[in-house]
């Protein structure tokens, strides 16, 4: 017995101290990039000369970074949307109803999520050019065809955790408002879409935030004049390195970790993925 105490006392050591190394791994480079947003140094070097605010007033007043803000809010708003829009009466019909051809359809649907974000920014910049050739309507490089791959982004994500909230509900209480007469559509709005609210909500969030970190689609399709704020960081590291890129990162850090915290609120995470 006691050395089974043992035993398992050094597993749980030894769980412990893994899942800190992995935490530390993981936060640590956040926690160094907001700490460099306040360096005074006009080039980054460590330790620092000083602190200072001045680099988040610099980014915001550098045309890049506050017209690629503007830009990736847009669009994230946009495909937001979209995604809901399509996304929430596709997780109905996958979850509800039984047809031919049922797991196909949720398998493209949720493709988007699974093929690497270079290969489907390159797939779509090639469908979007041979679309040209044949209509000679362009897309490619237009906020059209950014928009529609921001959308394609976040559908997956809407799909799966409404789909999730609709697998989780009491059907009962749909059966019981449809037997007191209620219309399919009465019951949908009324029921229904109370019910899975919160999963609408968690997917509404998680599908901005999917949008708004977008690089790989982003960097095929944007057209003349038109980046998104993470193009915007990579543009500027090629050619600076000091602390405004940091004081971007780190808004960009509390505006995702403060939307994953309400999502997670709504729906949470780990039973998502």
């Amino acid at each position: 017995m006691a050395n089974l105490a043992t035993s398992q006392r050094l597993t749980r050591v030894f769980y412990g101290a893994t899942t800190l190394v992995v935490t530390a791994f993981i936060v640590l480079p956040l926690v160094v990039i907001v700490w460099m947003s306040f360096f005074a140094n006009k080039i980054l070097a460590f330790p620092p000369s000083g602190y200072t605010l001045d680099w988040y007033r610099r980014a915001w007043e550098t045309d890049v970074f506050r017209d690629g803000l503007i830009v990736s809010l847009q669009t994230g708003l946009f495909a937001t949307l979209a995604s809901l829009l399509l996304g929430v009466p596709a997780s109905l019909a996958l979850v509800r109803y039984g047809f031919l051809g049922r797991e196909l359809v949720n398998t493209i649907l949720l493709s988007p999520m699974i093929v690497p974000g270079i290969v489907g920014g390159s797939a779509l910049f090639i469908f979007f050019i041979q679309v040209e050739i044949l209509t000679d309507v362009q897309i490619a490089g237009t906020t059209a065809g950014l928009l529609i791959a921001h959308s394609l982004i976040a559908l997956p994500w809407t799909v799966r955790l409404v789909s999730t909230s609709l697998i989780g509900m009491n059907r009962s209480v749909e059966e019981a408002a449809a037997s007191l007469g209620a219309s399919a559509l009465t019951v949908f709005f009324r029921v229904t879409l109370p019910i899975i609210k919160p999963g609408i909500i968690a997917a509404a969030l998680f599908s901005f935030v999917v949008s708004f970190i977008d690089l790989e689609k982003s960097i095929f399709l944007v057209g003349p004049g038109k980046t998104t704020l993470q193009i915007a960081i990579v543009n500027y590291l090629e050619w600076n390195l000091d602390s405004t890129i940091g004081a971007v990162a780190a808004v960009q850090i509390a505006l995702i970790a403060a939307l994953l915290l309400i999502t997670d609120r709504y729906a949470k995470l780990s039973r998502a993925f």
